[in-house]
């Protein structure tokens, strides 16, 4: 078939954009390459579920532009086809009088993005969460919760209504080339021939981005992220979703309490460097993809940079105790018996050589492709927007 196009990796992005694909021409074939057993087996599949709003990015940056625009299409997408989904707000919460300036700047944040928020007094925030702590906040009615996976699920049911479109499961690519103004794309099962290729890779689409002849900007490092479920007993300490005010120095938001659409109170993540880029365990090791984050540049300045706060996530990893201290910065009355442990997930993100982690998503095109070589949170919120995205790349 004249008009194909291949897509690395069924987590939501490559999902969304092959949906995407359908949608524009339905006439055109799709052949998905998974390398795991299904589909949002890695980042999708472990995400927290949070319909994000946009607040916290930098105005016209990509993250805030597809924020906005895909947490409609999302909202519009699960209604139409019945998938459980809820706005149900969520505050973000200054503890002590030096966060007050960081809360406003992202209050402002989100007034310049178009989002429905509004600042409260401690009176306001106890009367949402009675048993959060705090002195200020934001309240923003307008953000929810759905579970990915069960998205992803109904994409591909989709996509695969089109009966050229294909899902080949346990194919890991291996090696990608050009051939007659093609684009040939090798795995370990079969070799597979296209005009286009689209690269949703997550933690390894640097790798494929290299694979392809394309040079790569930015290397990923991934980050574990572990997580407690709060005890039927304890759940109703949060109600809906409950978020600190984001350390202005650390590129990530905090441990925060999530209330999960299967009714689950979930608490964290912490943010911990992960010996190996699909390394659940605390000490699961692959020693040569630990040893390329350590002896890369980006990775030493970064670490260089943080350390401190490096290490005390850290801590946190291996001490319940100081995880609940943590948490009880938000609600004094968590408790460590009311907490057990689930599977957390590993976030990809891309590192400049100089040490600057990339802050926003980032997609590189070729002649032959498009690759998506950054999309951290709140990718999976934006991903019916990025997949317009990706198919407006592949069509220029």
């Amino acid at each position: 078939m004249d008009d194909h196009t291949i897509i690395i990796g069924a987590g939501i992005v490559g999902l969304a954009t092959a949906w995407e694909i359908v949608q524009k021409k339905p006439n055109a074939k799709i052949t998905i390459l998974e390398k795991e057993r299904e589909v949002a087996f890695h980042q999708t599949g472990h995400n927290s579920g949070v319909l994000h709003t946009g607040i916290y990015y930098k105005p016209n940056s990509l993250k805030a532009l597809n924020c906005r625009s895909g947490k409609l299409l999302m909202e519009k997408f699960c209604a139409e086809y019945e998938i459980p989904h809820e706005i149900c707000g969520k505050v973000i919460v200054a503890t002590k009088q030096s966060e007050i300036p960081s809360l406003n700047k992202i209050y402002q944040r989100g007034l310049a993005n178009g989002v429905a928020c509004e600042k409260i007094d401690r009176a306001q925030l106890l009367k949402i969460e009675p048993h959060c702590a705090g002195i200020e906040a934001i309240h923003v009615p307008e953000a929810g919760i759905v579970n990915y996976k069960e998205v992803c699920n109904k994409l591909i049911s989709l996509i695969l209504e089109k009966e050229q479109n294909e899902i080949y499961y346990h194919s890991k690519v291996v090696k990608i080339r050009t051939h007659n103004k093609q684009v040939v794309v090798e795995t370990n099962n079969k070799d597979f021939t296209a005009q286009r290729l689209i690269n949703c890779g997550g933690l390894y689409s640097d790798h494929l981005t290299q694979l392809s002849g394309q040079k790569v900007q930015a290397k990923i490092i991934p980050f574990r992220g572990e997580y407690f479920e709060v005890k039927a007993n304890a759940k109703d300490l949060c109600r809906n979703l409950i978020y600190p005010v984001p350390d202005p120095s650390f590129p990530f938001l905090g441990v925060h309490f999530t209330r999960m659409i299967d009714g689950s109170l979930e608490c964290g993540p912490n943010a911990v460097l992960a010996f190996a880029r699909e390394g659940y365990g605390k000490l699961e090791v692959n020693f040569a993809e630990l040893m390329e984050t350590l002896f890369y540049s980006g990775f030493q300045s970064l670490a260089r940079k943080y350390w401190k706060i490096g290490a005390g996530e850290m801590w946190r990893s291996f001490s319940k105790a100081a995880f609940v201290k943590a948490l009880q910065k938000l609600i004094p009355d968590i408790r460590e018996e009311h907490l057990v442990p689930v599977q957390g997930g590993i976030r990809a993100q891309a590192v400049f050589p100089n040490g600057e982690m990339v802050d926003d998503f980032l997609v590189l095109k070729n002649k032959h492709g498009v690759h998506v070589c950054n999309a951290p949170s709140p990718a999976a919120t934006s991903s019916l927007s990025i997949g317009k995205h990706i198919v407006h790349q592949m069509e220029d």
